[in-house]
C-alpha cells in the first residue's frame, strides 16, 4: 500500500471511530424518550384521581371560578396547590386544570408546573427547568397582581390537545360565554 492511500485510511478509521464514540449508543438514544415516557406516566397516575373534582379540593387543590380563554383557545380554571409551586416532580403538578361540563360538571383536562424565576429578570434563564424532556415556557411575568416571573408547562394528560401534548392553549376547551 502507498504511503498516501495507508494515512487516509487511518484518517478515515480514526473519524469513524471519533464519530462512534460521540454517537449515542442505541440504547442512549431511546433512553430519552423512556424517561420522557416515564415521567408523563407518572404525572398521569399521580393525578388520574382528580377526575373526581372533590378529590382535588381534599387534597388541597384550591378551586377557582375564572375560566381562562383566548382566541388561540382554553386552558380551563386552574385549580392551585401553593405547596406543589417551584416542584418538578411530575406527580406534583402546582395547578389542575378543569374545562365546563355538562351539567356544572368540571372535567379534568392538563396539569400545569410552575416554577418561580429565581432572579426575577425576564432576560435571563439560568435557572430554567427541564421536565418531559424539555425546558418550562418562560421565564415570564406574572399573570396576575402580585404573581412574580415564572416559568410553566401545561400538560394536555387528560384531553387531547390538537395543538401538541405540551401547548399552552387547547382549541377544544371553552369557557362559558366564550363559545
Amino acid at each position: 500500500m502507498h504511503r498516501k492511500p495507508l494515512i487516509t485510511a487511518l484518517g478515515l478509521v480514526s473519524l469513524a471511530s471519533m464519530a462512534l464514540a460521540t454517537a449515542p449508543s442505541p440504547g442512549q438514544a431511546d433512553s430519552g424518550a423512556k424517561s420522557r415516557h416515564a415521567q408523563l406516566t407518572r404525572a398521569y397516575q399521580a393525578t388520574e384521581k382528580y377526575r373526581d373534582e372533590s378529590r382535588a379540593i381534599k387534597d388541597g387543590y384550591v378551586r377557582t371560578n375564572d375560566c381562562v380563554y383566548s382566541s388561540e383557545g382554553g386552558m380551563g380554571y386552574h385549580y392551585v396547590k401553593e405547596a406543589h409551586i417551584n416542584s418538578t416532580d411530575p406527580a406534583r403538578p402546582a395547578a389542575l386544570l378543569y374545562e365546563p361540563g355538562p351539567g356544572g360538571k368540571r372535567r379534568l383536562v392538563a396539569v400545569e408546573y410552575v416554577t418561580i424565576d429565581r432572579d426575577q429578570d425576564l432576560a435571563t434563564d439560568p435557572d430554567r427547568p427541564r421536565m418531559f424532556g424539555r425546558g418550562l415556557n418562560g421565564p415570564m411575568a406574572g399573570h396576575a397582581p402580585g404573581m412574580p416571573n415564572h416559568y410553566d408547562l401545561h400538560v394536555w394528560l387528560h384531553k387531547k390537545n390538537p395543538k401538541g401534548l405540551m401547548a399552552d392553549w387547547n382549541p377544544t376547551v371553552r369557557c362559558p360565554g366564550d363559545e
